[in-house]
């Protein structure tokens, strides 16, 4: 047991560091080596958790990808259970996804990879964002949040191209993914998405975490 939970730790290290230097220096500079200088772990050490750059590379988007499903998730749980409008689950789960940008190596790391082409495997986090805002949007449709004449697909598109525009210019510039620019953002759409009935209640800062829940994805925010 005690062996499996040292093997457990030198593969969680492993990864973020690899994440680490993934971020920083792309997939093609990155070098085995740099990794486990990174990690502090010899080369022996990691090609025994690791065969080669690219299984290690789809070890850092499972892990971002197991993360992400976790958010989401967790919001749409949280608001089942409190009956939440999902155009609002979409709203803190965006401020759930920025925040990790901002402070979780690992999930950068795995959005970026799916963008290089260098690399060209493992899970398209893009996609299965994508495709949870599309159902969160058609579940908003279905309970009249919307819009009237608002089709649920142009919704989701412009939230996913906000939202991966953020990600990626968050890379260079941490602003992006601070929470003042997504609220202000949201502040901007709700208006244009929310049916008139139900736009007044939407927190663009998000909201906080329903008692008794914990790990839901977005922490208030109030403008200054």
């Amino acid at each position: 047991m005690v062996k499996q939970e040292r093997g457990e730790r030198t593969r969680e290290a492993l990864v973020r560091a690899a994440a680490e230097v993934f971020a920083e220096q792309g997939y093609v500079t990155a070098s085995i080596a740099a990794v486990s200088r990174h990690a502090g772990i010899s080369a022996g050490g990691l090609h025994f958790h690791f065969a080669s750059k690219p299984v290690l590379a789809g070890a850092v988007q499972d892990r971002a990808a197991q993360v992400l499903r976790q958010v989401t998730a967790v919001a749409g749980g949280a608001a089942a259970a409190a009956g939440v409008n999902p155009l609002q689950v979409l709203v803190d789960s965006t401020h759930a996804l920025t925040a990790l940008l901002a402070g979780d190596v690992v999930v950068r790391a795995g959005f970026g990879l799916c963008a290089d082409p260098a690399f060209g495997g493992g899970v398209d986090l893009r996609r299965q964002w994508r495709r949870w805002v599309e159902e969160t949007m058609a579940a908003a449709a279905r309970e009249g949040c919307l819009a009237e004449g608002l089709l649920p697909r142009d919704a989701a598109r412009v939230v996913v191209a906000a939202t991966v525009g953020l990600e990626v210019l968050g890379a260079g510039d941490a602003e992006w993914v601070h929470p003042r620019t997504l609220t202000r953002i949201w502040a901007l759409l709700l208006p244009r998405l929310a049916a008139p009935a139900v736009l007044d209640a939407l927190l663009p800062g998000g909201t906080p975490p329903p008692a008794g829940i914990t790990g839901t994805p977005s922490t208030p925010h109030r403008e200054d």
